[in-house]
């Protein structure tokens, strides 16, 4: 089944509480982990929230990698979503499951834009969009 795109959607548990809120560590982190798969990096923004906690994108020419965390449940939602072939999706995960220490883990991978697949849609107008 050919598809555009393969997305990867992961929850990190028991994660090392002080790298999860730390903004620096998972900025160069996520930053090292798209230089080291081969991406092509477009650019990138991370916050930190008070009391804790961490969002951030890295957009990259082939598609993204975002993360929000939780350090008080040691948690964090993590989404590797990549075009093409020329990207190891797989190791991005790893290298960052490994960065962030995380104890457990579950992943579900999705194929996005499957090719071939006609779909037939009960709306077929466009939605307008209030500004």
């Amino acid at each position: 089944m050919d598809a555009l795109g393969k997305h990867i959607l992961a929850e990190f548990y028991d994660c090392d509480h002080s790298r999860i809120n730390d903004e620096k560590f998972i900025e160069k982190l996520f930053l090292r982990v798209a230089e080291e798969a081969g991406a092509t990096i477009v650019n990138w923004i991370f916050h930190k929230f008070s009391p804790q906690g961490v969002s951030g994108v890295v957009v990259i020419a082939e598609s993204h990698l975002t993360v929000h965390t939780w350090p008080e449940h040691g948690y964090c939602a993590v989404d590797i979503f990549t075009c093409g072939e020329r990207i190891d999706s797989w190791l991005c995960l790893s290298e960052l499951e490994l960065g962030l220490r995380a104890s457990n883990t579950s992943v579900v991978e999705m194929n996005r834009g499957i090719l071939g697949l006609g779909v037939n849609r009960a709306h077929s107008e466009p939605l307008e969009v209030a500004a």
